[in-house]
């Protein structure tokens, strides 16, 4: 069985082109101020791992061989390549300053806002973040008009002139209710249209991407779901744990809102999971401190529960 030759070091590349460039051993040792001896053995182990030898050595100077002469240009780029990746990660460990802008659809703010922030503020404690939460259909005009950098939305969303890459994070829509006996059995489409119901977005109403949905699998059936009130997506659930109506939301957003007590739930038939995805302009490069909110926001959105817990 054959050995493996030793593989090379960026520092026996950084030796050699110290030698050519310094035409002595012992002029590239003082350049790295160690001993000419130490330097030369790294040219030895070099030569060794490559099968070649690259110096002709003779009283007066140092001759490069054919092979030293082909090698001189990957060398450099090895290790300028070595200094891009390294320089590549720095802004993102010494990122101490600016402001990162991001957008995200309205309930953000209630569901992970606080968590996404203590993360960005432990590591970038001198970053300042500017969050905008709006309905996902108005966040992604801001994005195409240049307003916002990125965001993270409810789809679907008109996509034109956006990148969309969706999210792992999909959360199950419930129906909510103040009073048990409606919540027997999963809500049917039909039923859903004959409920009083209180939902969220009233600013777009319909263009919502959850209530487009239902709405997609209402009107083949010659159905149409028409809220008796269109609220805030909190007001709404604070609503039907008043008794006024019944609302559609995920466990996330009426557990944050503190309702969880005084609802009950059942889950759609067929089941509706809403969808999310991260949004940017096309081709567009993110700033430092956007990939910084958009990277912590994966890592918490992990966290954040799909369904409702089978004990509760």
């Amino acid at each position: 069985m054959s050995r493996r030759k030793p593989a090379v070091t960026l520092q026996q590349y950084e030796y050699f082109l110290s030698a050519v460039e310094m035409g002595s051993l012992s002029a590239a040792a003082d350049v790295h101020m160690i001993a000419q001896p130490s330097l030369s053995e790294q040219i030895r182990r070099l030569e060794k791992s490559l099968g070649v030898t690259l110096f002709t050595r003779t009283n007066r100077e140092l001759l490069l061989t054919d092979a030293a002469k082909t090698l001189v240009p990957y060398a450099a780029k090895a290790l300028e390549a070595a200094e891009q990746a390294q320089a590549s990660v720095v802004p993102l460990r010494e990122l101490t300053s600016g402001t990162a802008t991001f957008g995200a659809f309205s309930t953000a703010s209630v569901i992970f806002y606080v968590d996404l922030l203590r993360r960005v503020r432990s590591h970038f404690p001198r970053l300042s973040v500017r969050l905008i939460t709006r309905n996902s259909t108005n966040i992604a005009d801001m994005i195409r008009n240049g307003d916002l950098e990125c965001g993270i939305v409810a789809i679907p969303v008109d996509d034109r002139g956006l990148e969309v890459e969706p999210t792992a994070w999909s959360p199950q829509v419930y129906y909510w209710s103040a009073y048990p006996e409606r919540v027997k059995e999963p809500m049917t489409i039909e039923k859903l249209s004959e409920a009083d119901l209180v939902l969220p977005e009233s600013v777009v109403g319909d263009m919502d991407p959850t209530r487009r949905r239902l709405q997609e699998i209402a009107q083949p059936q010659g159905l149409s779901l028409v809220p008796v009130l269109e609220l805030d997506a909190i007001s709404a659930v604070r609503s039907a744990a008043d008794g006024l109506a019944d609302t559609l939301a995920s466990y996330s957003l009426v557990r944050k809102s503190g309702e969880l007590e005084q609802l009950y739930s059942a889950p759609l038939d067929p089941v509706m999971r809403e969808n999310y995805a991260f949004i940017q302009r096309s081709g567009a490069q993110l700033s430092r401190g956007a990939r910084v909110i958009k990277d912590n926001l994966k890592t918490v959105l992990e966290t954040v529960p799909n369904d409702v817990p089978e004990n509760s």
